[in-house]
């Protein structure tokens, strides 16, 4: 299956990254390389980090034919592509020459061809392998997760990291099920789900748990602390800091993230409230509905 991913909020974030012709930017989520080449048509520099080593792959292909201009050539780089999470984003940022940078930006969340490639293990609506790992170096799974931790511990997870109000009587009905045999696949999590909970408005009953374990298991709400840390250093003054999340917890930590820094005079918060994917754009791609835009400029 061909590496997708549709950007959202597109024309929003790159306006507020307000590129500059030769500067050096860093695309901290690279994915299929969409909010990449805007940035290269507007004549910036790129960095793009992925910890999908699918994502680099697509990306480069997709710039190297959407944007033909040299790349990793000593006097006259257009774009980089490196692998990596942006926990460790001024280490790569270092290694790749983009010390200090006129823009950051961090599209959050996962893809569609993560969601719509079977055996990645995002999909309640696809059989696969119960994976979720966003970086296959990764040790723990979802699977993991699901079979070994205790009742308690799992009505924790889901109610801090998915918002789900029975997140107790959805543990208890895993571990009932885990103990007939084990949890392997994403059809089989999602049916526990849904023989539990019944169906109420347009999201499928095993939406937020699925959510919670792919935060979880790919630790990125404490990738996102450190990654903002780390993008306020590489930012030159004036750089801008721009942030799509969609889910709630992620639109926290960056929202008092702003609201601290622009406390300590380090930021000049840019969007009083967060911006919001149109009408249209939701119409032609639903999965845009929850997207939820922030920027910031460095003093």
């Amino acid at each position: 299956m061909r590496f997708k991913h549709r950007s959202v909020l597109l024309k929003e974030s790159i306006e507020l990254l307000a590129i500059k012709p030769g500067e050096k930017y860093i695309d901290a989520t690279v994915g299929g390389g969409g909010h990449a080449e805007a940035i290269l048509k507007k004549k910036g520099i790129i960095l793009g980090i992925d910890q999908d080593p699918e994502a680099i792959e697509a990306a480069g292909e997709h710039l190297a034919s959407a944007c033909p201009v040299p790349r990793l050539r000593e006097l006259d780089v257009r774009y980089r592509l490196a692998r990596g999470n942006f926990s460790q984003l001024k280490e790569i940022a270092f290694k790749e020459g983009f010390d200090k940078v006129g823009g950051i930006l961090f599209d959050l969340g996962v893809s569609s061809y993560q969601i719509d490639t079977a055996n990645r293990g995002f999909s309640f609506d696809r059989s696969g392998p119960l994976d979720m790992r966003m970086d296959p170096d990764l040790k723990v799974t979802a699977a993991d997760l699901i079979n070994g931790l205790t009742e308690r511990e799992l009505n924790e997870l889901f109610s801090k990291l998915g918002g789900e109000r029975l997140a107790g009587r959805l543990a208890q009905a895993i571990c009932r099920a885990r103990r007939l045999e084990p949890i392997k696949t994403t059809v089989q999590l999602a049916e526990i789900i849904r023989r539990s909970k019944l169906r109420k408005g347009r999201l499928d009953p095993a939406t937020k748990v699925f959510q919670a374990l792919r935060i979880a298991v790919n630790d990125e709400l404490n990738n996102l602390r450190l990654g903002l840390l780390q993008a306020l250093e590489l930012l030159t003054e004036g750089g801008r800091l721009v942030v799509i999340s969609f889910h709630e917890g992620e639109d926290r930590i960056v929202k008092q993230f702003f609201k601290e820094q622009a406390g300590e005079g380090k930021l000049t918060v840019l969007t009083k409230k967060p911006l919001r994917s149109s009408r249209e754009e939701v119409e032609e791609n639903p999965r845009s509905r929850s997207g939820c835009l922030r920027g910031a400029e460095k003093k």
